[in-house]
């Protein structure tokens, strides 16, 4: 927008921005993959819960922010055209972040007795039905089926969609946290 700023300093900021946009570009895009897997190596390093000792949780948990992104700018688009390119992408995410889940469970199963043990916390344990209705099934399938709809031209509410990604990637981070809690190495 064409703003008056009043002050020189303000208007010297703004064509310093201006000038360096594709430098800052690049800076926050490695800053937030850095902030995006931050919470997932942070956890992958505590080597005491063997739920959270996992390599997969930082990628899960990119794959998730990044999910979550697309889903804020599906929301708040005001282009048709645009909201319908991130629904793609969002629909690409969703199915890493699906792989990566059952990536990260089939190395659990075929580890040792206390992975298998934090595994068996999602299949048939006390977090099975959070962790599969909220994460997986409203989180997840039914975005994606909401938003391939969409795409083949049926009117879908993008709130709707959208609001269940951001529900869904708020509820794996709660759900991860406080299920690796319960995981230990001695019982």
């Amino acid at each position: 927008p064409k703003w008056d700023w009043k002050f020189k300093i303000l208007i010297d900021l703004e064509a310093f921005f201006t000038k360096q946009k594709r430098t800052i570009a690049w800076v926050m895009g490695l800053s937030s993959v850095i902030l995006g897997v931050y919470t997932g190596i942070l956890f992958s390093a505590f080597n005491a819960r063997p739920l959270w000792n996992t390599s997969i949780l930082g990628p899960l948990f990119l794959a998730s922010g990044l999910s979550a992104g697309a889903a804020v700018i599906m929301l708040f688009s005001k282009k048709h055209k645009e909201r319908n390119m991130f629904s793609r992408i969002d629909i690409g995410i969703i199915v890493i972040e699906l792989f990566l889940i059952i990536h990260m469970f089939m190395g659990f199963l075929a580890s040792t007795q206390v992975q298998i043990d934090a595994a068996e916390l999602f299949l048939g344990g006390p977090w099975t039905a959070p962790f599969w209705i909220f994460v997986v099934i409203l989180g997840m399938i039914v975005p994606v089926i909401l938003e391939v709809l969409e795409l083949k031209k049926f009117k879908i509410p993008v709130v709707i969609p959208a609001s269940l990604v951001l529900f869904g990637s708020l509820m794996l981070r709660f759900i991860i946290s406080y299920a690796g809690q319960e995981s230990r190495w001695l019982y």
